[in-house]
């Protein structure tokens, strides 16, 4: 009975005397018959997985060595004819030489099943489940997303288990041509990224088991996706207040005016009142972020902006004011000269 009760003489149906050809054979009869893309049974995976494990071994000199000496496997020599021997002229006994003996060396044995068991140790290691490692990408989002929550599709660069040789590196006695023996291929991957409502400048996204494959069939790595907000707008925000610059033109300043401002969930209505200075803020309760069961505020600053392209009746109306503007509106400027 093999460690662990696997004997991989069994499992490609060869003796335990078998030559390297015979097992070859038996090897490359078995993988035409169990291989995935040829047999669709449902353990025609495992199967193949464990010939192809028994092959690993025993078409290695070395390794099916060790494995028949952990395992108990001996190998019986055929007997040979003894010759019927003549009678020699007595001689004395030689006096036997320290080299000659053979004496049991228990330290000398010690050290070698110690050397066998930490190789063993260092293959179940090799052959352990390994979680696949996690990647990290950026994404850039405007402030419409934030108040909004939108969808991303995102492109990443991963790796998978090699389909082909599902990982073994190798397929029928040679290396994969698949992924050049490293049991793993490079795989661009479109994923769609849900941006929630409310979310802040630098916050970290997880969607688990979207990182990189798992060896051995360890479970795959995370993605994590670091969010970035973009600053050179005309919203920011405070919590869950929105702030929103806004132009007027100066008539609308000057005797007030209803204005429409466009919000993410349509328009909203701001009643100007007459004489409002550039600079000057107004509050909307309830039109800003909505985050576990709280919403914001939208402030809103107003800015007088005047047309660069003044037509000859608006400049003539323009001196008329002038003319008839009695106001200093830099009289409480302290004057330095």
């Amino acid at each position: 009975m093999a460690f662990n009760n696997v004997n991989f003489y069994e499992i490609l149906g060869v003796e335990t005397d078998a030559t390297s050809v015979q097992i070859k054979c038996a090897y490359r009869k078995l993988a035409r018959k169990y291989h995935p893309d040829l047999n669709k049974e449902k353990n025609a995976i495992d199967t193949f997985k464990k010939i192809t494990s028994a092959y690993e071994t025993l078409s290695d000199s070395q390794k099916r060595k060790n494995y028949d000496i952990i395992n108990g496997i001996f190998k019986q020599e055929k007997p040979t004819p003894t010759p019927i021997p003549t009678p020699a002229p007595k001689e004395a006994p030689k006096p036997t030489t320290k080299k000659e003996s053979k004496e049991f060396n228990p330290l000398k044995t010690l050290k070698y099943w110690q050397t066998k068991l930490k190789k063993q140790k260092h293959t179940k290691e090799l052959h352990k489940p390994q979680k696949g490692e996690n990647i990290t990408t950026d994404i850039k989002i405007s402030p419409e997303e934030v108040i909004t929550g939108s969808k991303r599709i995102i492109n990443i660069l991963t790796t998978q288990t090699c389909p082909n040789c599902f990982g073994r590196k190798f397929i029928n006695g040679g290396k994969c041509n698949n992924c050049n023996g490293t049991g793993e291929i490079s795989k661009r991957k479109r994923i769609t990224v849900t941006i929630p409502k409310g979310i802040k400048d630098g916050a970290k996204l997880r969607l688990k088991g979207e990182g990189a494959s798992g060896k051995n069939g360890g479970a795959n790595g995370d993605l994590y996706i670091n969010v970035k907000v973009e600053t050179k707008t005309k919203y920011h925000f405070d919590k869950l207040n929105i702030y929103y610059n806004v132009p007027i033109t100066p008539f609308e300043a000057a005797l007030g005016e209803e204005i429409k401002i466009p919000s993410f969930d349509g328009t909203i209505k701001l009643k100007l009142p007459p004489n409002t200075c550039s600079g000057q803020k107004f509050r909307i309760a309830n039109q800003g972020i909505k985050k576990n069961g709280k919403i914001g505020d939208l402030i809103i600053t107003v800015s007088i902006e005047f047309s660069h392209d003044l037509s000859d009746d608006e400049i003539k109306l323009y001196k008329e004011l002038k003319n008839l503007s009695k106001d200093d509106v830099r009289k409480n400027f302290i004057n330095e000269n």
